[in-house]
């Protein structure tokens, strides 16, 4: 890797020293020699990883694929009807209205049929647990009201003493040295 590392180096110094590299934007300054040189130092001590196989398709696959990206139109000669008397008609689609939701988990595509009836049905035999069967004189004034939202709270279980002692956090002892 050091070698990859050395001949790569070589070549940027090189295009450098030839004027063959175009830094402008943020890379302007770099066109000074003295701060080129100081950008450069510190590659030489990097590990570089270079890890490369063959395309799948060939050389000729990877440079459709990239050029599908690379050079880009904004309107491609598919989507043309006409140029008449220095007007251009083209074909347009508005995507506004063909929004696509992808969904997971229990609304995904594949499980979707077998996973929804079961949590409707869970959440109809959940419903129906928590909803105690109380006088109406006992509705309109629950006996506790939520801190956050004030929606009425439902005693879904009660502990004993021992229930609570079980499942409370053991106690932290402490010893001087």
């Amino acid at each position: 890797m050091p070698l990859d590392r050395g001949k790569f180096v070589a070549g940027i110094k090189s295009a450098f020293q030839h004027g063959q590299l175009h830094l402008s934007g943020d890379l302007a300054v770099l066109a000074q020699p003295k701060i080129f040189a100081a950008w450069l130092r510190p590659l030489f001590r990097k590990d570089w990883i270079v890890y490369s196989k063959p395309p799948f398709g060939g050389p000729e696959y990877v440079l459709q694929y990239l050029g599908r990206y690379t050079h880009r139109v904004a309107i491609s000669n598919h989507r043309l009807v006409s140029l008449a008397d220095g007007h251009v008609t083209f074909r347009w689609r508005d995507s506004a209205h063909l929004v696509r939701i992808r969904h997971f988990g229990f609304l995904a595509n594949r499980r979707r049929s077998t996973l929804l009836p079961l949590c409707r049905a869970a959440l109809s035999t959940v419903s129906s647990q928590t909803q105690p069967e109380t006088s109406t004189a006992q509705e309109s004034q629950p006996l506790w009201r939520c801190p956050n939202c004030g929606g009425p709270m439902a005693v879904i279980e009660r502990f004993t003493a021992a229930q609570i002692q079980l499942r409370s956090p053991p106690l932290l002892v402490t010893t001087a040295e």
